[in-house]
């Protein structure tokens, strides 16, 4: 039926599906902008289809298909990125929860982006749409036109892989507020050794500027490089005015640090038990434009 007969009326009949189209195009694509073109795009679709039967399988099967199509595209953008490459924050993580009662559902952790990127566009589709929005492998295998076997094939394959590459959670959340705060204050204090006990010894520091602001082209890897890296910035921006507003990145613990009243980058880390496995520093400032104006300020 089309959008003009007999739907529900409602004020906009497809506001109870954003958060999970939207969730779901951020987990597959990385990027908040490029999530909110995919769902304006289905529901473009969406007004000019007919006999739609279920609302959210339409919507959820052209959102997964319009991701993999830009996954195309992006793997050959990807090529040509300069440094690391990081997901685009986001501040409003409740508002992407998969709603579902999955072990993942609302974990949007870089951690977990950065071992999903890993994947390829398939097995992240069958992946996210299993395991994070618990949905069937029959209906899957409708949506990316593959039998069932091999949707459960690429779902076992992704979670392996995503087990393998990405740090344990954070038991407790405090963990986060805490080495946050410790690491700020090893920072000042210039002290290496102090900052290094906070890392774990392989731990990995990742900054994207994206080619638009300098940048550390490789990943930083090791505690003690880690801290002398840290350190050796904070001594070249003494003589700016730095501020650091505690923030909640991508559903966790993170900060926004702002020079000379600009924002300059966001901060967020993995944390595996009482040390820090990961840092991720987004400069790059295509990927900081989507942040709330109130915050800029």
């Amino acid at each position: 039926m089309s959008m003009s007969s007999n739907r529900p009326h409602d004020d906009n009949p497809l506001a109870p599906h954003r958060g999970r189209l939207l969730g779901l195009a951020y987990r597959m694509l990385g990027s908040r902008s490029d999530a909110e073109d995919v769902v304006q795009d289905a529901y473009l679709r969406f007004a000019g289809a007919q006999d739609v039967h279920n609302t959210e399988a339409f919507l959820v099967t052209v959102v997964t298909r319009l991701c993999l199509d830009r996954l195309k595209s992006a793997k050959a953008q990807r090529e040509i990125y300069v440094g690391p490459w990081l997901p685009e924050p986001v501040f409003d993580a409740e508002g992407l929860s998969a709603d579902a009662a999955t072990e993942l559902a609302d974990d949007l952790s870089f951690a977990l982006l950065l071992a999903l990127d890993r994947l390829s566009p398939m097995e992240r589709a069958a992946f996210l749409l299993h395991d994070v929005f618990d949905t069937p492998f029959p209906e899957i295998a409708a949506m990316l036109d593959r039998t069932e076997a091999a949707c459960r094939q690429l779902a076992s394959r992704a979670r392996r892989a995503v087990r393998d590459n990405r740090p344990a959670p954070a038991r407790a959340p405090d963990n986060h507020a805490r080495l946050l705060q410790a690491f700020g204050e090893a920072v000042t204090s210039g002290n290496v050794a102090q900052l290094a006990a906070l890392l774990r010894e392989d731990a990995v520091a990742l900054t994207d500027g994206g080619g638009r602001r300098t940048a550390a082209r490789n990943p930083i890897i090791g505690a003690d490089k880690i801290a002398r890296f840290f350190i050796g910035i904070a001594a070249k921006n003494a003589g700016h005015d730095m501020r650091i507003e505690p923030a909640m990145i991508n559903g966790a613990f993170g900060a926004l640090l702002y020079l000379d009243g600009e924002l300059d980058n966001t901060m967020s880390m993995a944390i595996d038990g009482e040390k820090i496995a990961a840092i991720y520093i987004v400069r790059n400032p295509d990927k900081l434009r989507h942040l709330p104006a109130a915050r800029m300020h």
